[in-house]
């Protein structure tokens, strides 16, 4: 069975465009089969989005980044530098152009995980975890995402609360010195892991 984290997806190609609004402002973006959340900005990443606090003009690791919505309302608003992670080579693709076509400083990685930035730091990372490939593969993330962060940097995390809010949250707790949830909205959690 193919899912959204598939390397390669199998399902025909057939782009299409999404508008949201995010942040006080408009965006439009091409999106595809095989990708997550290809119709529509899913309401977990709009959460993400819109609660999480980064540095203007800051370096930020949008891991798991799909199509790029993170990356391109963060980076056009608060002038952040984007670094991008997407095992999903079309979602990757599709991640660049979105991002060039908002002018956003960055550079997209296909791979798995951290393993793409190792050495790399960054003021913020930000995750809506793949819920579907299970703790296994999104669990080494939450804790490795730590040697990644610059002093004073913190771990943004959405997730929706009947698909195991608790259970991350106390995995956070075990590897950082402050985790709170800062923002619930349709069913969703964000923590911020510091």
């Amino acid at each position: 069975m193919e899912h959204y984290f598939s390397r390669v997806p199998a399902v025909p190609s057939q782009e299409r465009e999404v508008r949201f609004t995010v942040l006080g402002r408009e965006f439009a973006c091409t999106t595809d089969s095989g990708v997550f959340s290809a119709d529509a900005l899913d309401e977990g990443t709009r959460l993400l989005i819109e609660g999480a606090r980064v540095r203007e003009g800051g370096r930020i690791l949008d891991l798991g980044a799909g199509w790029g919505p993170v990356g391109v309302a963060l980076g056009t608003v608060a002038a952040c530098e984007v670094w991008a992670v997407e095992s999903n080579a079309r979602a990757a693709a599709l991640c660049e152009r979105n991002l060039d076509r908002w002018n956003v400083p960055h550079r997209v990685l296909v791979g798995d995980g951290l393993g793409p930035v190792e050495g790399e730091t960054f003021d913020a990372v930000l995750l809506n975890p793949p819920i579907r490939a299970g703790k296994a593969v999104y669990y080494p993330w939450l804790q490795g995402s730590r040697r990644h962060l610059e002093e004073g940097g913190a771990l943004w995390v959405v997730v929706r609360k009947n698909q195991g809010a608790a259970s991350l949250m106390a995995e956070l707790e075990r590897h950082y010195a402050a985790v709170e949830e800062t923002a619930r909205r349709s069913g969703y959690r964000l923590y911020c892991a510091r």
